[in-house]
């Protein structure tokens, strides 16, 4: 087995245990992208209100594909998941 092969198993076993971590923490880790979108749109007084919640939305997305297996695009146009 070469190098590059080591190093390819040893990424793989890191991206499955990062899934996991994330499916375990999925609900905590975004709740903290709440509070940090809360915190700079206070400090930004709502000047960027649409795109924080815009890019909370993208990574709160992300993190479902990631956590859960999914590989691929991004979602379609009103494929949104339910807020909790």
């Amino acid at each position: 087995m070469s190098v590059l092969d080591n190093l390819k198993a040893k990424a793989g076993v890191m991206k499955d245990k990062a899934a996991g971590f994330t499916r375990q923490h999925e609900e905590k880790i975004e709740r903290g992208l709440d509070k940090a979108v809360k915190t700079v749109d206070t400090k930004t007084k709502g000047k960027y209100r649409d795109k924080l919640e815009n890019s909370a939305d993208k990574a709160k997305g992300a993190l479902g594909r990631f956590s859960h297996g999914q590989e691929g695009g991004g979602k379609a146009k009103g494929d949104e998941r339910p807020s909790a």
